[in-house]
């Protein structure tokens, strides 16, 4: 049986001072107590590790190997409780996070960076995918979250607020609606208005065109064949309108501006976690929420 690693530590504190007054004194226990740990401490391990007189303490051949040995293994073992801990601190392992395009100009980074700072064992990759997919991979374990705009269905998973978004659209820098600060709903409609596919992101989609269901004549609004036009042509053209929540200011294509719509319902960005949460999921979420204080993602 291994000694208990309190009386080897006890231990090194004596084979260093060879006096067990002073020992005692610098553990900050009474003598008797410091001599009755070492007599158990040598009974556990078969031999004799001190020899004791009136005024000194000497190391028997064992004893001076022991002091030779130990402090390494203790600081092992003082290693692997550190590890132990930052594992169930969700400190250490390796994260996947999912997270949609459209979220990725500001939410996702910021969320990464602050997981990764000040934990050296905690290992981060981020990827992008299609909307309709991420709180299924959340749920069978492809990734360990998913940062997702809107509500997204799906079995499962839990979901945490964790941003809203003031709605408003891109457009061109010289289109005329640039030069209002907000733009009323109803002048935005009178030009072609461009939306995500609802195959890429139905709940945005929706939540978007439904803003102009009321308007008469109906706008006109097309989707891209892709899903994420990094050229934003049709944009700088002047021609189309983008309705967009505000973090396309983040990440704003030259010649491009966005201006908020008038009365418009804001976007919201969610957090997805599994249903059963292991400390690296805990981990996220604390991070996340701590995330959204910070930076006002919540405004009240």
């Amino acid at each position: 049986m291994a000694p208990d690693t309190v009386s080897l530590r006890y231990f090194l504190v004596l084979a260093k001072e060879l006096n067990f007054t002073r020992a005692a004194a610098r553990i900050g226990v009474a003598q008797p107590a410091l001599s009755a740990r070492m007599r158990r401490l040598e009974s556990e391990l078969g031999t004799a590790l001190l020899v004791r007189n009136t005024r000194s303490v000497e190391l028997t051949t064992a004893g001076a190997a022991l002091a030779e040995s130990a402090p390494s293994a203790l600081a092992a073992l003082d290693r692997a409780w550190d590890t132990a801990r930052s594992a169930a601190a969700g400190e250490l392992g390796t994260l996947r996070i999912g997270y949609s395009l459209s979220t990725g100009a500001g939410t996702a980074p910021a969320l990464v960076d602050r997981l990764i700072h000040g934990n050296s064992g905690l290992e981060v990759g981020a990827v992008p995918m299609a909307t309709p997919e991420i709180s299924p991979a959340v749920a069978d374990g492809r990734i360990d979250a998913g940062i997702t705009r809107g509500e997204q269905p799906g079995r499962g998973v839990r979901r945490l607020l964790l941003r809203r978004l003031r709605v408003g659209v891109q457009l061109a820098q010289h289109h005329p609606l640039a030069e209002q600060p907000e733009i009323e709903i109803a002048d935005a409609a009178a030009y072609p208005l461009r939306l995500p596919d609802r195959a890429a992101n139905p709940v945005v989609h929706d939540q978007l065109s439904a803003l102009f269901r009321d308007i008469r004549p109906h706008p006109r609004l097309h989707t891209p064949a892709v899903s994420f036009d990094m050229s934003q042509r049709d944009l700088r053209d002047g021609v189309t309108l983008a309705p967009a929540g505000e973090a396309a200011l983040t990440a704003q294509p030259a010649g491009l501006t966005w201006r908020p719509l008038r009365g418009a319902p804001g976007l919201t960005i969610h957090l997805v976690l599994p249903q059963e949460q292991s400390p690296l999921h805990r981990r996220i979420r604390a991070v996340a929420e701590a995330l959204a204080h910070e930076l006002h993602w919540l405004p009240g």
